[in-house]
């Protein structure tokens, strides 16, 4: 189960524009637009591996990403985009280029919009720049509502989406955002041995959106995000027994953000409430199993200089609300950060965690040990370089 609820996670199309682009066309007014970005990073954490075979003394460079993006905009209301993305991160990714996103943008009003294609989906109030890690101060968004070890297939969904912002008048705007469609899943790769291989993953249908309201006192914005989603899969246990598993989800997370000159303030709580349902064969796979996580985080970044920003944050996070005892049932994270713009398009950062738990570690990448018996107090610490344009 530890498995599968690992691929249970949350899922702008306008990318937080870089200090320059590449403009292509005679169109003045309207040229096409190419953005790009290449990352590499480093990863050394102790006594536990997170993210990649990491807690060896020479850390880990299985911390890459790059990606090339082109919009282009056709008169007022017409906007088309994509972008090409790679990356590897441990386990994951091996620099297969995959289409990232993908949309068709049409802007009836300003209360009414319509998105179709491969579209990212608003949930909470950064999992739409999960991509760009040049808008960002922090090396890792709080895990414990944005898994990065999820990214691949929860940053965007195939469908359609509306759209608007709502005035209202003196008391500040509305904007919201709906959606619908399914998620891409790549069958992930099995390990040789393994007790359960994975020979199927989908995700049949996606629905959510995301409410927000932007208060009249300058700077504040307050909102929730919800969505409601299914996982299929099929898996074999011990090389023989097949189970068809169907696993609802339905994913909420209240918001709050306040920014005043260079300060940002940010805090979000989060639950996902997740079942399993197993017809095929309940001795081998629990059947009507429901969990319900609890998931928040506090953050605050401070640009002093247009070359330094630091920030810090405290995420916590339990996977099961009924189990709050135990190092397997809890991960606390305490994270401190430092941005470094060095040139207009190329920044440094590092950042440092202390972990107290390991509710959130791959039994796989730490010699298939059980999270009950890793490390309870643990190090982190990751450097990454970003250059783009």
């Amino acid at each position: 189960m530890s498995r599968l609820r690992l691929i249970i996670a949350t899922t702008v199309l306008t990318v937080a524009a870089p200090a320059s682009a590449v403009t292509i066309g005679s169109d003045e007014v309207n040229p096409l637009e190419i953005h790009g970005f290449a990352s590499q990073g480093w990863i050394k954490t102790w006594d536990n591996n997170y993210l990649a075979e990491s807690r060896a003394e020479r850390g880990s460079f299985e911390f890459s990403e790059v990606g090339v993006n082109v919009t282009k905009q056709f008169g007022d209301k017409l906007r088309m985009g994509t972008q090409l993305f790679a990356r590897k991160l441990g386990p994951l990714g091996n620099y297969n280029a995959k289409m990232d996103w993908f949309y068709i943008d049409y802007r009836f009003r300003d209360w009414l919009g319509l998105r179709a294609g491969r579209v990212k989906m608003p949930f909470g109030l950064y999992n739409e720049i999960n991509d760009v890690d040049a808008a960002r101060a922090q090396v890792l968004l709080p895990q414990s509502v944005y898994p990065a070890a999820n990214r691949d297939f929860l940053l965007a969904q195939s469908g359609g989406e509306l759209y608007g912002l709502i005035p209202l008048a003196i008391f500040g705007n509305l904007e919201y955002r709906l959606y619908a469609g399914v998620i891409q899943i790549d069958t992930p790769a099995n390990e040789p041995g393994a007790p359960v291989r994975i020979d199927r993953l989908r995700v049949p249908y996606v629905m959510g959106g995301r409410l927000m309201w932007e208060t009249p006192l300058e700077g504040l914005r307050v909102g929730g995000s919800l969505q409601d989603l299914r996982l299929d899969t099929t898996a074999t246990f011990g090389g023989v027994e097949t189970v068809n598993v169907e696993i609802p989800a339905v994913l909420w997370v209240a918001s709050a953000e306040y920014t005043y000159e260079n300060l940002l303030l940010a805090a979000e709580y989060s639950r996902w409430h997740v079942q399993s349902q197993n017809s095929s064969n309940p001795a081998i796979f629990p059947d009507d199993q429901e969990t319900t996580s609890e998931r928040a985080y506090v953050m605050g970044t401070y640009r002093i200089t247009d070359w330094l920003q630091p920030g810090a944050y405290y995420s916590l996070l339990f996977p099961n609300t009924r189990e709050r005892e135990g190092r397997a049932n809890i991960q606390n994270d305490i994270a401190a950060t430092f941005r470094f713009d060095i040139t207009e398009n190329w920044l440094v950062k590092l950042e440092g965690h202390y972990m107290l738990g390991t509710a959130d570690l791959s039994t796989a990448l730490n010699d298939g040990k059980p999270r009950s018996e890793l490390k309870k107090e643990w190090g982190l610490v990751l450097v990454k370089t970003t250059a783009y344009f």
